[in-house]
């Protein structure tokens, strides 16, 4: 968190913390991602503090924000900050561990709309065909970008798939998503065929892939970690000539915004994307719309 007001964190302040996850994990049953951004945010705080949160004072959550903002912390991370603390400290107001949350009166800061980055269709087939194919590796990566960019799943998701979760048969994977909502999602003809070649020709041949359940397995067996196949794909843009920087949803973006180009439905793509919310959904217009205009300017004769 940068040069910190005060050095470290009390062993209290890490019992509280570890406390109150479980707690969160047990009654919420909160992704492993969300209880993660928990941990690291109070973590941040309770170095800052140099005590137990629960000490803390609305004075204490203050300097800990000006103290960020002095260091260049960006304005989403503030906002998720803000968020992860006054999740916590509304948590020990009603659970009887304070008397007022010092947190009531902090104000989310005013974030611009982003517009998710994507890439353009020519772009996505440049990287879906990146894979070396005469090895059971790049066919594992090929079916991972074909059912990524087919389905619009988040990686953690892709990672995390069964075999058990595949339905060849309907063209459809089961997804168990953010806060354990389950839906299925539609394949398509292609992701289909990349996936039935991969596990006709390629997993067998992968180490430990008999004693793992994990739809694609690790080079050493086991589930892929997020972090590993997002390795991957920066390697595989690289190899496609994609200069530009892309994120880990990158293809979820594609996905999307590729969908409404070609005239599917908010709600549906809403559904697939498993958004709970339909604002959330909406950003992507903004690209659909943008990508129109491009072609009216482009091709219409008073463009």
């Amino acid at each position: 968190m940068g040069v910190s007001a005060q050095d470290g964190s009390s062993e209290s302040a890490i019992r509280t913390i570890e406390g109150y996850i479980d707690a969160v994990w047990l009654e919420r049953g909160l992704s492993e991602n969300t209880l993660l951004a928990y941990r690291r945010d109070l973590n941040q705080l309770a170095q800052w503090l140099g005590r137990d949160l629960l000490e803390a004072s609305q004075g204490d959550l203050l300097g800990c924000l000006a103290h960020r903002y002095q260091h260049g912390y960006a304005t989403s991370s503030a906002a998720r900050f803000i968020s992860s603390i006054k999740v916590f400290y509304r948590h020990m107001l009603l659970s009887g561990r304070i008397t007022a949350d010092p947190s009531a009166h902090l104000q989310h800061p005013k974030m611009g709309r982003r517009l998710p980055g994507s890439l353009s269709e020519a772009e996505v087939r440049a990287l879906l065909a990146a894979p070396p194919l005469d090895q059971p590796l790049g066919l594992r990566d090929r079916a991972m970008l074909e059912v990524l960019y087919a389905s619009g799943l988040r990686i953690s998701e892709l990672v995390g798939l069964t075999t058990a979760a595949v339905n060849l048969r309907q063209g459809v994977v089961r997804i168990i998503g953010k806060g354990g909502k389950e839906r299925l999602v539609p394949m398509g003809q292609e992701a289909m065929r990349w996936l039935s070649r991969y596990l006709a020709d390629g997993r067998g041949q992968l180490p430990g892939s008999t004693d793992t359940p994990a739809l694609f397995p690790s080079r050493r067996g086991g589930h892929m970690t997020r972090q590993n196949f997002w390795h991957a794909i920066k390697r595989y843009a690289a190899k496609a000539g994609i200069s530009r920087a892309i994120s880990p949803h990158t293809l979820r973006h594609a996905f999307a915004t590729h969908l409404l180009n070609h005239g599917a439905d908010l709600r549906a793509v809403q559904m697939m994307l498993g958004h709970a919310d339909l604002s959330t959904t909406q950003i992507y217009t903004h690209i659909a719309q943008a990508r129109l205009k491009d072609l009216h300017r482009t091709h219409h004769p008073r463009g």
